[in-house]
């Protein structure tokens, strides 16, 4: 049997949802029921877009791409359940600029595309202009950060397609400088994580204020509650298709971790590093502050090492980004603001330095490497007290990490040598627990 791609039926209520049982193009058995992998050209693009998608070089589609692009195409909502790198913002860019042709449409936008992050908006910006090739089609980025002004007069010269994170794209409503009126489409990307962080209310009131004569792309890594519920409200009829593989984390990830104390992990960081030797690494840090300190140490030891957090300008965030995507940048250190969404090809390696306060973001802080099916590597540094979270981590996965040591590194401090035992001394006598209290236990981490 191949392996299926099933895109899962459920019903919300008042809206119908279809099932969908797709083979999955990236299995290497066929059998007589399965053909070959589609092509972009049988998913009836035109010859403008198959055009532009070998100027960017994408050969095949991704199984993402493969499901949601026909149905797309179609004017059918989509609700697409996805893990971050396997070309999901091509599955609702393509379909888009297909349907908005190759002239521009007028001065007000026919798309509007939701992201969480600055950085996240930017990118996928960049992905649809490149997607754009060959068209007259106007795309702009608005997030904060950046002067409202510059942003205004740009969309006053005229925008087919937004992308925006729904702060700043509130202010552009307010301000009316962004006019909804005209939109087709309004894609939420990472609809998730823009729950996870608050946007629910900024969400709703842009949705609110688009036309109800509309399709909508609805693109996240897990359908939760929330997810249901913004479904059921603005989206007519969805189809969910879940592309999400049985494990969590891919195949393609090799996935480790180390036991080390706190005070050691600067060291093991060094000694990882010297061993590996990266094309390219993140190294994610929980706070603002550890990601300041790691960076001023590591960066008198390493070259090419660089920091990105929250409290950066955006000018700052944006040059950091560039130089990594150049591959100026090795070795970035990080907090969560680039653990999702952010798609730079040659990371070959992820090292938890500290482990994320949630299991989940454990899943997209690893999926920055191997993307798009190529092979990559994450180390996790566990504290002794940290068992219990590495054991989370590993029931959501469904993985073991395997246990790793560098040769001759002590990662966790050795108790102190006994006294020598004489040949003829008595052995240690045990002492009986107070009355009342129970003898106390090591325990050992497990599933």
């Amino acid at each position: 049997m191949p392996d299926l791609w099933l895109y899962h039926s459920c019903r919300i209520p008042q809206n119908e949802i279809r099932l969908i049982l797709v083979t999955n193009p990236a299995s290497s058995e066929e059998t007589p029921d399965s053909g070959p992998a589609p092509t972009f050209a049988q998913l009836g693009l035109s010859d403008v877009m198959l055009a532009s998608l070998v100027a960017a070089s994408y050969h095949e589609p991704s199984p993402v791409q493969a499901g949601i692009i026909p149905r797309a195409i179609a004017g059918v909502d989509v609700l697409g359940q996805a893990r971050t790198g396997t070309g999901k913002t091509a599955a609702f860019a393509i379909p888009i600029l297909e349907r908005l042709g190759t002239e521009s449409c007028g001065p007000l936008p026919q798309a509007l595309v939701l992201v969480p992050t600055r950085e996240l908006a930017v990118q996928v910006r960049d992905e649809i202009s490149k997607l754009a090739h060959g068209r007259k089609t106007r795309c702009q980025a608005v997030y904060g950060g950046k002067p409202i002004r510059q942003q205004i007069d740009r969309l006053g010269r005229g925008a087919d397609i937004v992308v925006g994170t729904p702060g700043r794209v509130i202010d552009l409503l307010s301000r009316s400088a962004l006019k909804l009126e005209k939109l087709e489409f309004v894609v939420l990307d990472e609809a998730d994580r823009m729950l996870d962080i608050g946007f629910r209310p900024d969400i709703e009131k842009i949705l609110r204020r688009c036309p109800q004569k509309r399709q909508t792309l609805l693109l996240s890594a897990t359908v939760a509650p929330g997810i249901e519920r913004l479904a059921k409200r603005y989206m007519v009829d969805p189809e969910i298709m879940d592309f999400s593989p049985k494990n969590k984390t891919v195949d393609t990830i090799e996935q480790h971790y180390f036991s080390v104390d706190e005070e050691r992990k600067y060291e093991l960081l060094v000694r990882l590093i010297q061993r590996e030797d990266p094309e390219q690494a993140i190294v994610f840090c929980r706070t603002k502050r550890g990601t300041d300190r790691l960076h001023n140490k590591l960066s008198k030891k390493t070259p090419s090492v660089d920091l990105i957090h929250g409290d950066m300008q955006q000018s700052a965030r944006d040059r950091v980004m560039r130089k990594f995507r150049a591959g100026d940048v090795k070795i970035l250190i990080a907090t969560d603001v680039v653990g999702r969404g952010i798609d730079v090809s040659n990371i070959s390696h992820i090292v938890n330095y500290d482990l994320p306060q949630s299991s989940d973001d454990y899943v997209h802080r690893v999926g920055r490497t191997g993307r798009m099916g190529r092979e990559g590597v994450a180390y996790s540094f566990v504290t002794p007290e940290q068992g219990i979270e590495l054991t989370r981590i590993e029931m959501l996965i469904n993985t073991l990490l395997k246990r790793d040591e560098i040769e001759g590194f002590q990662t966790v401090a050795t108790a102190a040598p006994p006294q020598e035992a004489r040949a003829d001394a008595e052995p240690a006598e045990k002492k009986p627990a107070p009355p009342g209290q129970r003898p106390r236990r090591r325990h050992r981490r497990g599933l």
